[in-house]
């Protein structure tokens, strides 16, 4: 194979993993609107059957008891899998980017095509910006998972105020701070760890 072979087979092969990596960013996408969209709609129903047995004071606990901690689970469940598909989200894009890099350095010629894919030395930092968002610890509050950390920890705080009825709303709003804080740190702590 000559290298004007070579370079068409590559381009060939970067155009069909550009398309790839680009499918795979809209899985993520779509699956993590799924199930946040899957768990949102059982807390939801949860709270509608809150309602039919809030008439009734013998009814309330034991519902809850059931309740909460099977929401709880689902929560904790769906909000790993969607740090997950944050991260598999970000590497994808990163990967996009070098193979847009390589079409300016290859194709461009004095041409800027591509140029906003080579940016400064933190690749990462080049891929975000270019889809309209400044990387960094604190973006991840805008993330899906991070709603879905929230409402955890909303539902952990109501469950030990259930659970310890003296327990007061400053306990109960420690609780849901403190479990937030703990489901956020490990947001960060995933996505730096995978992205490295």
């Amino acid at each position: 194979m000559d290298e004007g072979e070579r370079e068409q087979a590559l381009l060939t092969v970067l155009t069909t993993e550009h398309y790839a990596l680009q499918t795979s960013r809209a899985g993520t996408i779509a699956e993590a609107t799924g199930r946040a969209t899957i768990f949102l709609s059982v807390l939801s129903a949860a709270l509608i059957g809150l309602g039919f047995v809030a008439s009734n004071d013998k009814l309330v606990r034991p519902y809850l008891a059931a309740v909460l901690p099977t929401l709880v689970i689902i929560g904790v469940l769906t909000f790993l899998r969607l740090v997950e598909t944050t991260v598999e989200n970000s590497l994808d894009l990163l990967r996009i980017q070098r193979i847009r890099a390589y079409y300016h350095h290859q194709l461009a010629g004095e041409h800027d095509f591509f140029a906003d894919a080579v940016g400064a030395d933190d690749a990462m930092s080049t891929a975000w910006n270019l889809v309209g968002t400044r990387p960094g610890r604190w973006e991840f509050l805008l993330t899906t998972a991070a709603l879905v950390g929230a409402v955890n920890a909303v539902l952990s705080g109501l469950g030990i105020a259930l659970v310890a009825t003296t327990v007061g709303v400053g306990v109960t709003v420690l609780v849901a701070v403190v479990t937030f804080g703990v489901q956020f740190a490990y947001i960060v702590r995933a996505s730096a760890a995978r992205m490295r």
